[in-house]
């Protein structure tokens, strides 16, 4: 309605009042011209800028320097170029381990899925640390299926891994969502992921807390920021890093896909990313 009947509305006030008052006219014609603009950016352009944001973080735990690719809300419900470009560009980064924060496939269509699985095989979705994913709110039940014979380890409840000096805590669905979730700290350097971010707010023992599902609320305004993040965490924790009380560390995805279904399909202000985490040893 906004975006595809309001320009040539407007541009019509601007053509009637043209004569009879010049600066209504002119405002018109200049908000038909705004508002077109923006609409071809969210709909057409800024879904697809994929960026790269890097995080780096140090820690007295670690003997040595490991990096951490995060690949959140692949969301669609086409398997094509976007998707392919993100995977690829998080390869190229060479990750030592990569985490899949949830909500993959958006579709009830088999097919889809089935392209996802092919192209998690055509690129090669390996790290030398390992793959670890967790289920976001798109995912039905059988999710791991869309990871089968790749090495992917799913978390399908709330677990615990030791890889190489580290601890990866990935967290059920229903765990990423409590904000009033416990657990407890370790002596290792801690990651802990889940899709929706809710857990950081509770007394959760981890150096790194990851999340995705807000999308950075795919739509942001200067001066406001996310207009809705579906989330309990405040609205400036919603996208980007975020210092925790305890030295620890969130880092919530933008993601890289959008809302399906009956949502509208665009991102405003509000690109999406890869993130890659470099944790560097730090002296004690």
């Amino acid at each position: 309605a906004i975006f595809l009947h309001g320009p040539p509305v407007l541009a019509g006030f601007a053509w009637l009042l043209r004569k009879t008052s010049k600066p209504v006219a002119w405002s018109s014609g200049v908000l038909a011209l705004l508002t077109a603009a923006v609409g071809v950016d969210a709909f057409y352009i800024e879904p697809y800028r994929l960026e790269l944001t890097r995080v780096r973080i140090e820690s007295p735990k670690l003997k040595r320097p490991v990096r951490i690719g995060v690949l959140a809300d692949l969301q669609t419900d086409h398997i094509g170029e976007h998707e392919e470009r993100a995977l690829r560009m998080l390869l190229a980064e060479k990750p030592d381990l990569i985490l899949l924060p949830g909500d993959f496939v958006q579709s009830s269509n088999a097919r889809v899925r089935e392209d996802a699985w092919l192209l998690f095989q055509k690129v090669g979705l390996k790290a030398p640390l390992g793959v670890f994913a967790v289920q976001g709110d798109v995912d039905p039940p059988g999710w791991p299926d869309l990871f089968r014979g790749l090495g992917v380890h799913c978390f399908e409840r709330t677990g615990a891994v030791e890889v190489d000096g580290l601890q990866i805590t990935g967290l059920s669905y229903g765990d990423g969502d409590n904000p009033r979730l416990a657990v407890p700290a370790a002596e290792r350097f801690h990651v802990a992921f889940a899709h929706r971010p809710d857990f950081a707010l509770g007394d959760v023992g981890a150096d790194l807390l990851i999340a995705g599902h807000t999308h950075g609320g795919q739509v942001r305004l200067p001066g406001i920021g996310p207009l809705v993040t579906l989330s309990k965490v405040p609205r400036d924790w919603a996208a980007g890093v975020t210092a925790l009380s305890g030295g620890r560390t969130l880092v919530v995805s933008r993601g890289i896909g959008m809302e399906r279904g009956h949502a509208p399909r665009l991102r405003f202000l509000c690109r999406p990313e890869l993130v890659v985490i470099d944790v560097a040893p730090k002296p004690r």
